[in-house]
């Protein structure tokens, strides 16, 4: 979502039945994550030639909310001086965007702990360039965070700068051995909370930003909320609860979600369990929507969608579907509902996402807004607008 955006123009919702009109006050004021809490591990984020753009979802990420890490820089050459906040549509965060690993290190006031691999390639593997990157980092004395397909610590070429340089990597992606995996149990049926699903119309959509978003909204407003991350960048943010679904075979996929889900709620007593989406139900490149409705049963799911993206993401004869598509194929694969849908802005203005919005709700009769261009308390009204009982745990903000 790289489209700055700033909309002051009240945006007026039909929630279910219960009308409510927030005032918006721009994107840098909106993205409600939490203050930098303790952290003692420093990082910089690689992503040449990706910043801001779809392959770059990780570093993205990161720049936008880290509980794991402190984001000392970005590198892309192509972006070099620029701040990474701006560039996202965000508002300056003095997150620098570096031209390569000695200007971030450069930069830096010391050595920075981790080394991280900020892009999603398609093919899921390290080029011939980045392998050399990746060790000369190891030899600075950095451990790599690497949320690719490929396993670097089964590469004995890692596995012996490993040793050299008395450095880790961790190899976000890599599942539990066979023996350890989890079948479907059906105890996802013990987690007595609300949990909603989100989904979407394409992958690299921003599902992991808006249930971010919501389930620290919600937490602010005294709803406790616990989010399940399913992909690397949330596990890399620091989500407490997370696996990385698309590594998972897929016989225990379901049964590996819903562990998950009811480890989090035992240890948690949630109100609210949020649970990330992956890839899209529609998407014949992926499986990963059908066992996170599968393994999580949701009580409801928010679907994301860009109205401004014409293809799927690496898929150009592939059309976009339409919101109403999804939901009718979300609602007949599974005994959910569809509460709410969320707007990606990318190549959008504010006028067309406004415009979208009042369409959406016509069109589709639920609540529509734009996570990161309007505020927070949108999405928390989505949700009770469906769940009403959780009102009684509201602390702040209006009734």
């Amino acid at each position: 979502m790289s489209t700055n955006i700033h909309l002051e123009q009240p945006h007026v919702s039909v929630l279910g039945n219960r009308p409510a009109v927030i005032t918006d006050t721009g994107p840098a004021a909106q993205i409600p994550f939490r203050d930098k809490p303790e952290r003692t591990d420093t990082a910089i984020v690689y992503c040449e030639g990706n910043f801001g753009a779809i392959d770059g979802k990780t570093a993205n990420g990161l720049v936008r909310h880290s509980e794991k890490y402190e984001i000392l820089s970005v590198i892309d050459s192509e972006k070099a001086g620029l701040d990474s906040g701006e560039v996202l549509g965000d508002g300056p965060n003095a997150i620098p965007i570096c031209r390569d690993l000695a200007d971030a290190l450069t930069q830096a006031k010391n050595i920075p702990d981790y080394f991280i691999f900020g892009m999603a390639p398609s093919s899921g593997m390290l080029s011939t360039h980045e392998r050399g990157l990746v060790i000369e980092a190891m030899g600075h004395g950095m451990n790599i965070v690497n949320g690719l397909h490929e396993f670097l610590n089964d590469d004995p070429v890692f596995a012996a700068a490993c040793i050299a340089n008395n450095v880790s990597i961790l190899d976000i992606r890599k599942p539990s051995a066979k023996k350890d995996l989890r079948m479907f149990s059906g105890r996802i049926a013990e987690v007595t909370c609300t949990r909603i699903a989100v989904l979407g119309t394409d992958c690299a959509i921003g599902k992991r930003t808006t249930a971010t978003i919501m389930t620290r909204a919600l937490n602010e407003r005294g709803v406790k909320a616990v989010m399940i991350g399913t992909g690397q960048t949330g596990i890399i943010q620091g989500a407490r609860y997370g696996i990385a679904l698309d590594a998972v075979p897929s016989q225990f996929c379901c049964g590996e979600l819903e562990a998950t889900i009811v480890k989090a709620f035992e240890e948690e007593s949630p109100d609210v369990i949020i649970v990330e989406g992956q890839g899209a139900l529609s998407h014949p490149a992926f499986s990963t929507s059908s066992f996170i409705l599968r393994g999580s049963c949701p009580d409801g799911v928010v679907l994301q969608h860009a109205p401004g993206r014409v293809n799927r993401c690496d898929f150009e004869k592939m059309e976009m579907p339409t919101p109403a598509s999804e939901v009718n194929l979300i609602e007949t694969f599974a005994d959910t509902k569809v509460i709410g849908l969320t707007i990606n802005h990318e190549n959008m203005t504010g006028e067309e996402v406004d415009a979208s919005i009042i369409s959406f709700e016509k069109e589709l009769g639920i609540p529509v807004t734009d996570a990161l261009s309007k505020s927070s308390e949108y999405l928390v009204e989505m949700v009770l607008a469906s769940f009403p009982q959780l009102r009684k745990n509201l602390t702040s903000g209006t009734n």
